[in-house]
């Protein structure tokens, strides 16, 4: 079981403690980074690890088995491999290693339903998964996230000072119970989504007036004021700017998988969401157009998550590959 509350209170304190981090890709790594400022002792695992990281005091173990024996009990260990099946490979190494008691945070984009299903394997053999939904890209990582979580209240009050140490003031919610921090953030993409897909047609808009517009300072304009500022305005006016305009962005633009598996849940619940259906449906046109909206899109998905611009072989591996379950039935 997880600590009692007593404990949690007595010993987690302001989040001032070691923990373990293993996947040290981009955001594995900027959250390493960022833990380390906060006067956190990292202890990382990882296929490959960035250059920096161990100057900047964060321990590199080169298994599991050391990066476990170098954590003080109960341990905390984070997750940021990609979703799929190697979460679950992941998941059963460390559950062999690890102690009653201990806590593992996914960070990654896992689905919610598989979520559920790991939580519940888990918490057979003592150990926590508490599912953490994290937004903000790779800058959010490295300088504060937003933190979605979902776990049991004992394993969650556990992180807390930890989290609340790494994201932004305000960024962080104990959304529910287990599996709700990944639906959290599955029902956050497809707003994302919808948000892109509204921006994206203005810009192209603006692109075909009758005469030439100076777009970049139009978006720079919004940014100061209007009702629709916001940090993606922000990415487009700055990547638009620095591109010399979208004629560089290949339209191709792909996705990771989870909005359909949002859209998979929506039917389930027979919930309407018809502007995140027709955002991921327009996404699928870009891939065969050379529409300006789609150059746009892939504009701002490359300035706050680093994703590809043009057709990806590892992107659309993790599409097939980023769900284990299926659709959980009956919501």
């Amino acid at each position: 079981m997880a600590p009692s509350h007593e404990r949690i209170a007595h010993e987690a304190g302001d989040g001032a403690r070691d923990i373990g981090i293993v996947g040290l890709g981009r955001m594995g790594s900027a959250l390493a980074l960022q833990a380390a400022d906060k006067g956190m002792r990292v202890v990382g695992n990882g296929r490959t690890v960035p250059e920096g990281l161990e100057r900047a005091g964060v321990t590199i173990e080169s298994s599991l088995e050391a990066l476990v024996t170098d954590l003080t009990p109960p341990r905390v260990v984070f997750l940021y491999v990609p979703a799929g099946p190697t979460v679950d490979t992941v998941l059963g190494e460390l559950a062999d290693i690890l102690d009653t008691g201990d806590i593992i945070a996914d960070g990654g984009n896992s689905y919610w339903g598989d979520s559920l299903r790991r939580h519940r394997e888990l918490e057979t053999r003592g150990v926590e998964l508490v599912d953490v939904g994290t937004s903000g890209g790779i800058s959010g990582a490295r300088h504060g996230a937003c933190f979605m979580v979902g776990g049991n209240r004992d394993a969650v009050a556990w992180l807390e000072g930890i989290l609340e140490a790494l994201s932004v003031p305000g960024g962080y919610v104990h959304a529910g119970p287990p599996g709700a921090g990944h639906f959290a953030k599955l029902v956050h993409n497809g707003i994302e989504f919808g948000m892109l897909q509204a921006i994206a047609e203005g810009v192209d808009l603006l692109e075909h007036f009758g005469e030439p517009l100076p777009v970049a300072d139009v978006l720079r304009c919004w940014r100061h004021g209007s009702v629709i500022r916001s940090w993606l305005v922000d990415l487009m006016e700055e990547a638009y700017r620095d591109g010399g305009g979208l004629a560089g962005v290949p339209p191709h633009v792909e996705d990771t998988g989870e909005v359909r598996w949002l859209l998979g849940d929506a039917l389930e619940m027979e919930r309407p969401v018809p502007a995140i259906a027709q955002a991921i449906m327009q996404l699928f046109s870009s891939r065969d157009t050379s529409r300006v909206w789609a150059r746009a899109i892939a504009m701002m998905r490359h300035g706050f998550g680093g994703h590809p611009l043009g057709g990806d072989a590892g992107t659309r591996r993790e599409r097939r590959e980023g769900r284990v379950g299926d659709i959980i039935r009956g919501t």
